[in-house]
């Protein structure tokens, strides 16, 4: 990369307020904050994190997270003018999150988290044989160390903590896979509000089932994955179905976002 921020305007781009991504390359978290000052993302906002499945979504799944994202997740971030924060990636949910906000002609800032050695940049092909690249409707992306995936779970947490700072901010989990736990665990470490939409299959559902056995039945938690979450977390843990209407699901988000 031949400076620390450069900017890429992926051809695939469809909105119009899409100026190109703007990516760095951090190593360490002071890096990360002078990415915020020089891009601009410098003044506190309410953050949301999206997590989630990536490769583990197929189409009938995506076809049934249009309607989220572009219904309830997009608008909200685009009335509040919220920062949102995920993956970066051209796969599932940041796929989707992407798409929505072109699809909305949203303004917000889109920002991407990955490791570094998983990306492939235009001028920066990675050797990586699990590499993947940009989403394009992304506004940022930061870049940190990592080679594989889920090295940037901590990262993705901690920058959501430096971009609200004393505004709140909460974490969206929708389906996902091993590193969608890590990114759960990394959520309510941080002391952040999860927010799972239950009906989007694997983890997601995992984690309802679980939290309505532990809270409802009073039974343990079975499931060595989700135990030490939900054990130590649960008053951090709320669940909302995918069907509610799409006006009650902003509102509750809402609720939850101005607490």
């Amino acid at each position: 990369m031949r400076s620390p921020v450069q900017t890429y305007q992926l051809q695939a781009a469809t909105n119009t307020n899409q100026q190109g991504i703007q990516v760095g390359l951090v190593e360490r978290i002071d890096d990360v904050v002078n990415f915020l000052n020089t891009t601009g993302l410098d003044v506190p906002r309410m953050t949301l994190v999206i997590v989630g499945g990536a490769s583990g979504l197929d189409a009938d799944q995506q076809t049934q997270l249009d309607g989220l994202f572009h219904r309830v997740l997009a608008p909200l971030a685009q009335e509040m003018q919220l920062y949102v924060v995920d993956g970066g990636t051209d796969a599932g949910v940041m796929r989707l999150m992407g798409q929505a906000r072109a699809a909305i002609k949203g303004n917000f800032p889109l920002i991407g988290v990955a490791p570094q050695a998983l990306v492939n940049l235009p001028d920066q092909p990675a050797s990586h044989p699990d590499a993947s690249t940009l989403e394009p409707n992304h506004t940022h992306c930061i870049l940190v160390p990592g080679e594989q995936w889920g090295d940037e779970s901590r990262w993705i947490s901690e920058i959501a903590t430096y971009l609200s700072v004393e505004h709140e901010s909460i974490t969206i989990l929708i389906n996902g896979g091993s590193v969608t736990v890590r990114d759960a665990h990394a959520s309510v470490a941080a002391g952040r509000e999860l927010v799972i939409i239950a009906g989007t299959g694997r983890v997601a559902d995992d984690i309802v089932d679980a939290l309505r056995h532990k809270v409802v039945e009073g039974k343990p938690v079975d499931d060595p994955r989700l135990a030490k979450l939900i054990n130590a977390s649960d008053e951090l843990l709320t669940a909302i179905d995918l069907d509610n209407r799409p006006a009650d699901f902003i509102q509750d988000l809402k609720t939850l976002l101005m607490e």
